[in-house]
């Protein structure tokens, strides 16, 4: 398996343009992950910008070189890293910490607070994923948020302690080349089973938002291979979407 080389920058203005910049010859060195202590521009999926205090979190970007992956199945690359992702912070948590979840399609919650985003960038070959770039912001050991999100949470809050956010980087990118090394040998379906029994929000009806400002309850039917989720509703009737077709409401 493919280990992670590690680039610490003092400073980025976003480290998914610095692995732009670095991989624009086309190479695709999988595990080259540039981490910043300090990012000035960093972006969420919304175009959002990532709060995070300089020296106290995780900010990085991760080169992915999937192995014959096609356009149509890159969901399953955002399984692999949010699964990674998820199951590094859990091995930090104490036995009364809420749970460590994924909100679709990405999002790492614990409990209803978000405690990472994630913004994957793919680049295509053909009709083939050529190589991909994971931004991760990880919520470590900050305490305190001014920003106007509306739900941050850091690793601090749940744990008392302070974390090292070397060994935690280290481990989640081990973890997410394994999830990717899985991936490569065809195990698709035991990754989506597994991101599945980690969704956030998979049981029970709760609130969601279309774009056009109609709210109204539902339950998690299914997520496609694709990344689609489809909702049932009150009704019984069942409604599929697209990123950003839809929102859940906290």
């Amino acid at each position: 398996m493919t280990t992670p080389q590690i680039i610490w920058l003092d400073e980025a203005g976003s480290t998914n343009s610095v692995m732009r910049e670095m991989t624009a010859d086309g190479s695709c060195h999988a595990g080259l992950v540039i981490a910043a202590h300090r990012q000035t521009a960093g972006r969420g999926q919304r175009g959002n910008s990532w709060e995070s205090e300089p020296e106290k979190n995780l900010t990085f970007s991760m080169l992915l070189c999937p192995q014959a992956l096609h356009a149509r199945d890159q969901f399953t690359l955002s399984e692999c890293v949010a699964l990674g992702v998820a199951e590094a912070i859990e091995s930090l948590m104490p036995e009364n910490a809420p749970e460590i979840a994924v909100k679709w399609p990405n999002d790492i919650y614990a409990g209803d607070r978000k405690i990472c985003g994630i913004l994957i960038e793919n680049s295509l070959s053909g009709c083939m994923i050529g190589k991909s770039i994971a931004g991760i912001g990880i919520n470590v050991n900050q305490e305190v948020f001014r920003s106007d999100a509306p739900n941050p949470i850091s690793i601090i809050h749940l744990t008392g302690n302070s974390t090292s956010t070397k060994r935690l980087l280290e481990d989640v990118c081990t973890r997410i080349l394994v999830r990717c090394a899985a991936l490569d040998a065809g195990e698709n379906a035991r990754i989506h089973s597994d991101y599945l029994a980690r969704l956030w929000r998979r049981q029970g009806e709760h609130t969601y938002r279309e774009p056009g400002g109609k709210i109204f309850l539902a339950s998690i039917a299914s997520i496609a291979p694709t990344g689609h989720i489809t909702l049932r509703n009150t009704d019984g009737m069942h409604v599929t979407y697209a990123f950003k077709e839809v929102e859940a409401v906290l």
